[in-house]
């Protein structure tokens, strides 16, 4: 009678055993899984020249406190789905980033008509251009995410002379990097333009003139500017954008995607960042 008791005692304590042993597993696997990184996106609505801007922001969960930040400016088309695919992309690499809207409500462009009526007003008026430009980076400033000691900007065609231009008017940033954007405007001041930049251009974009680029670092030479130029082989306007090649066939535009120019540049990108932000 008493062996049986002991071999009930013993079958039971080495369960339980067990059991605990199998719980403590279990929680502890449980404690170390984490879940799969995912992005956060937003619309970040703000106010500028009275009218109401839609922008579109996005950050990486898997990236703890706050981080460096991005504002990325729109080419001519507006606030489209391949700007807000560059912002989703930054966000992968860790920043929090945000695409401002230059036109406002939203608005964007389906012909080149439509596009020059929308962004021809800011080549003429770059005071506005600013303000609107200063308006995105303030609410990107604004995000709870966003260390504000480490903030800049990259833009596209349009967005590249906005970027450009606003940095040369003495917006406060760390860096600028513009992809195929036109390079004219307002002349460079050393006492205004403190941002690091870096130019992405298409050695074969027959809409930045070569007189252009000439004088473009004629000017940020006469000023010691901190600037990195670089051109690469084949590539035409628009060389980053996978739907250019389709959209210059379609209206008859000089504009064509160039896979390997667009890869290179999105590291020469990187590597910049990874200096200006160190």
């Amino acid at each position: 009678m008493r062996l049986i008791r002991n071999l009930i005692f013993f079958s039971s304590t080495t369960l339980l055993l067990l059991s605990c042993g199998n719980e403590s597993k279990t929680t502890a696997e449980g404690r170390q899984a984490k879940a799969p990184a995912r992005l956060i996106e937003e619309t970040a609505s703000y106010a500028a020249d009275s009218l109401t801007m839609q922008g579109f922001v996005a950050y990486s969960d898997s990236f703890e406190g706050k981080r460096p930040a991005v504002l990325v400016v729109h080419e001519w088309w507006g606030l489209n789905d391949y700007a807000k695919n560059r912002v989703r992309e930054l966000a992968r690499l860790g920043y929090v980033a945000l695409a401002v809207d230059m036109f406002g409500n939203g608005q964007t462009a389906d012909n080149p008509q439509q596009a020059m009526q929308l962004a021809g007003p800011f080549y003429e008026n770059l005071p506005m251009a600013k303000r609107r430009f200063d308006a995105g980076l303030a609410r990107l400033k604004a995000h709870p995410q966003v260390d504000t000691s480490k903030i800049a900007a990259i833009g596209y065609c349009f967005g590249g002379f906005i970027a450009l231009n606003a940095a040369k008017q003495g917006t406060e940033l760390d860096g600028v990097v513009s992809f195929h954007g036109s390079l004219g405007g307002v002349t460079p001041d050393k006492n205004l333009l403190k941002a690091k930049i870096l130019v992405c251009h298409g050695a074969a974009d027959g809409m930045v003139p070569e007189q252009e680029v000439a004088m473009f670092k004629k000017q940020m030479d006469s000023i010691g500017a901190d600037y990195t130029f670089k051109a690469y082989p084949d590539s035409k306007h628009a060389f980053t954008n996978p739907n250019a090649t389709e959209k210059g066939k379609k209206f008859n535009i000089d504009i064509a995607y160039n896979a390997e120019a667009d890869k290179n540049s999105w590291n020469d990108m990187k590597d910049f960042f990874g200096k200006i932000f160190q």
